[in-house]
């Protein structure tokens, strides 16, 4: 039988209640990546160019620490990476998560929330970040049907 992790980051609820839904759907754990320092409404202000969120992503070697142990991951084999789109790409704290626990053989499923950009770039960076892991095609949910598109990818 299949054991099931989705993990998440999310900075303003959006990608949590995504990833809630994903995991009742298939039967998941549920495994939030909290970061040590949580983020402020300003750290998140995208239009401030000495915000918080904008210096992380200007640096691709930023790594910011997550609260307490990262998730054993032995026991799962399937694991849904779920995230906001942040200037196209993944947060820095979900490369810290990925970069912290070993994948090797593991399946990996990406899901993302976005204003308005694709999940491809980001889809493209985790790999890199990620390479030992089977990667399947990610989407970008926004809104309803996150539980349906997680049903339909593992064929439930």
């Amino acid at each position: 039988m299949r054991k099931i992790l989705v993990a998440y980051f999310s900075a303003s609820g959006v990608t949590a209640r995504a990833a809630r839904e994903v995991a009742e759907a298939v039967g998941g754990d549920l495994y939030e990546i909290v970061p040590a320092e949580p983020y402020t409404d300003a750290d998140l202000n995208w239009m401030d160019k000495k915000s918080r969120s904008t210096l992380e992503m200007k640096d691709p070697a930023c790594r910011p620490a997550i609260s307490g142990d990262v998730r054993d991951m032995e026991p799962y084999d399937t694991v849904f990476i779920g995230f906001p789109i942040w200037w196209y790409v993944e947060p820095r704290i979900v490369d810290t998560f990925l970069e912290s626990c070993d994948f090797s053989g593991k399946t990996l499923i990406p899901f993302a929330t976005s204003g308005g950009s694709g999940i491809s770039q980001a889809e493209k960076s985790l790999a890199a970040h990620c390479p030992k892991a089977d990667w399947k095609r990610g989407k970008l949910l926004n809104g309803a049907g996150a539980g349906a598109w997680a049903k339909q990818v593992l064929g439930l």
